[in-house]
């Protein structure tokens, strides 16, 4: 059965701007933790955060979305640097620093910005259509 194509068209895009918007919550949050450090001595550090992507269909639609199947922790090791006035360094100076590479969360955060973009381009060329037809009947 095929449904209404433009609201097909809308409930798809609106999906993807929902997760991508998700996924720039999560870069967002962890570039603003990328040197939050523990508080004790030896403490870990803030832990990258990850998202990922499913596919959902919807009977409605008659299509598939896109939703945020997780939010999970990045287990990758921690770096350690040398910083003995930190709260949070050992006995011997060491302190564990995030897993957060800031130029790769940058870079993720560009990906993330331009699916955004053409979710919502996807929406404005589906009522620019909708629009012609309906001009496209108006006229005798």
């Amino acid at each position: 059965m095929i449904g209404d194509p433009f609201k097909t068209i809308t409930g798809i895009a609106s999906s993807g701007l929902a997760a991508q918007t998700q996924r720039m919550r999560i870069v967002a949050e962890n570039i603003a933790n990328a040197r939050s450090t523990g508080t004790t001595p030896g403490a870990d550090p803030y832990r990258r955060k990850t998202v990922e992507f499913t596919q959902e269909p919807d009977r409605a639609l008659g299509a598939s979305r896109v939703k945020v199947k997780a939010t999970s922790v990045d287990r990758s090791a921690f770096s350690v640097e040398f910083d003995p006035g930190n709260p949070a360094a050992d006995a011997e100076g060491r302190v564990k620093v995030p897993n957060v590479n800031p130029l790769a969360e940058m870079a993720d955060l560009r990906e993330a910005g331009r699916s955004y973009q053409a979710n919502l381009q996807m929406i404005k060329q589906a009522r620019s259509m909708v629009a012609m037809t309906i001009d496209l009947l108006r006229t005798p």
